[in-house]
């Protein structure tokens, strides 16, 4: 296997973000290689908990595996790991990440050659708010033959539904939500819900699945705390070429933790996560 970390491009608004790349052993599978995009979710970076540990897991299988960072999502290309520019984090919306993840696919069509990559052969994997961003994507870009999520919220206005909470955000242009890990205070400024409200109809998933005929694997947790197995159902429901999977059991990250040190091992549901996504790309 060969990993070659934090490779940089310039992102939304001129702003740098890394991406890792992890290649299968070319003595043990014959390239060119399917290609796999991670897309983390809100208050995620690319380096969380076991992630790695995944990618690592899905090269030994014969898989491309590239995880990135989105460009405002409080980390720096200098510093992937830490949420070290709430600014930034509070100027993200959706129409950022959706830039972010275009450029990563454009690099990919750039350099698929050089890394011996299957250009035809491209699956996304969206967890929780990376979810609809993948298939907000795949939806619009011919380029993606698939995509998986995982753990993945309905819609992006999921956050929003309190009409109280709404008022507060706009008088105040700012709310806050506490990083229950770190303790930060992390800002999300009105724009967000500007962006989404300009692009409320593109930002559909339900829109998006009505004309999506491509392979879709949702698999979730039936015991996710943070995002309630509804939200897999109802992506199930208005997709025609879907298969959901739900692991008993899991929770939000499939037994994941941040950190996550290099001799511990991956949790049963994190494996049959991993397993089950295989076979739906195997069998597709």
């Amino acid at each position: 296997m060969k990993i070659i970390n934090n490779i940089v491009l310039n992102g939304t608004a001129g702003r740098d973000f890394s991406f890792d790349l992890y290649l299968p052993d070319t003595e043990i599978f014959k390239a060119p290689y399917p290609i796999l995009v991670f897309a983390h979710g809100f208050k995620g970076f690319k380096d969380w908990g076991h992630w790695q540990r995944i990618a690592e897991n899905f090269a030994s299988n014969g898989f491309a595996f590239l995880k990135f960072n989105f460009s405002h999502n409080g980390t720096t290309a200098q510093n992937p790991t830490e949420f070290c520019d709430l600014e930034a984090f509070g100027n993200n919306n959706f129409s950022k990440e959706l830039s972010d993840l275009n450029d990563v696919i454009n690099w990919l069509s750039e350099h698929w050659q050089e890394y011996s990559l299957d250009i035809e052969n491209l699956s996304l994997i969206g967890h929780s708010r990376g979810g609809p961003i993948v298939l907000l994507q795949a939806a619009k870009d011919y380029r993606v033959s698939s995509v998986i999520t995982w753990a993945a919220v309905h819609e992006l206005n999921y956050a929003w539904q309190d009409e109280e909470l709404l008022k507060k955000w706009q008088n105040e242009k700012v709310i806050f939500s506490k990083n229950a890990r770190t303790g930060q205070e992390m800002p999300l400024y009105y724009q967000l819900y500007e962006d989404f409200e300009a692009n409320e109809q593109l930002y559909s998933v339900k829109n998006a699945l009505s004309n999506f005929s491509k392979p879709l694997l949702i698999i979730h947790g039936d015991k996710d705390p943070a995002v309630a197995l509804s939200s897999a159902k109802y992506l199930n429901q208005f997709a025609d070429n879907s298969s959901l999977v739900i692991i008993e059991g899991a929770d939000h990250v499939f037994g994941g933790k941040h950190p996550f040190t290099e001799n511990e091992k991956l949790a049963e549901d994190s494996i049959k996560l991993i397993q089950e996504t295989i076979k739906f790309l195997r069998e597709i």
